[in-house]
């Protein structure tokens, strides 16, 4: 699969974000940042903004819950239009259950680890997925440093989804930047999130375009595509 760039509206302005959402045409995806004040100590948006941008742009939302009760809440953003939907592993009490209902709304089922959660006790969830998330940072802010410390785990966990021959996205969050995207494209990503690098830059739509050329080319050479 070609790598895929989400650029995260957490980093977008959040009185114009119709106009920002468009700013980034061309995106595969449009990441929403949903946090409750108790997962993660931060309070974003909600289920009334996802409907309203599902009305105002062609771009599929990624909806990122770093919430408390995944398995009540993550169904409704399903409902509300959100192509792909993700909750964290460490929230869910049945995150197999969860990730079906998920699917059977008609989004994409993704599950989401926080730096310290490994992914070996996971692996035979993996095949319930569409794709999972790895953070890059500890969630709950946007603007954080990439942690180097993940590139092992994103290398381990790309191994277990070729083992299994899975159809599986592996996604990254956190610090993503012409600095290190190709490390993480290398290491077995192929889904990056981008606050900063994307919203920060004089033309988004630019910035997405030359993330998504840089990550292509490393994963040209990337061992992990070769093995496979």
């Amino acid at each position: 699969m070609s790598p895929q760039i989400s650029p995260s509206i957490l980093a977008a302005d959040f009185a114009r974000l119709a106009d920002e959402a468009e700013a980034v045409r061309g995106a595969d995806w449009l990441h929403v940042d949903v946090m409750d004040n108790h997962f993660v100590p931060n309070l974003t948006l909600g289920l009334p903004v996802v409907e309203s941008l599902r009305k105002a742009t062609d771009i599929p939302i990624d909806c990122h819950l770093m919430i408390e009760d995944p398995d009540r809440w993550a169904p409704q953003y399903a409902e509300a239009g959100a192509g792909s939907v993700t909750f964290h592993v460490e929230a869910a009490a049945a995150p197999v259950r969860l990730a079906r209902e998920i699917r059977s709304l008609g989004a994409r089922a993704s599950m989401a680890l926080k730096p310290a959660t490994p992914i070996e006790p996971y692996e035979d969830l993996l095949s319930e997925l569409d794709m999972l998330l790895i953070m890059t940072v500890e969630p709950g802010f946007g603007g954080q440093s990439f942690l180097d410390i993940m590139l092992p785990k994103i290398r381990r966990t790309r191994e277990l989804i070729n083992r299994h021959g899975l159809q599986l996205w592996l996604q990254i969050d956190g610090g993503v930047s012409a600095e290190t995207i190709e490390r993480c494209a290398d290491a077995g990503a192929d889904v990056f999130v981008a606050g900063s690098a994307v919203y920060g830059a004089e033309d988004p739509a630019e910035a997405v375009r030359k993330l998504r050329a840089q990550a292509a080319a490393a994963t040209e050479n990337a061992p992990w595509v070769h093995r496979h």
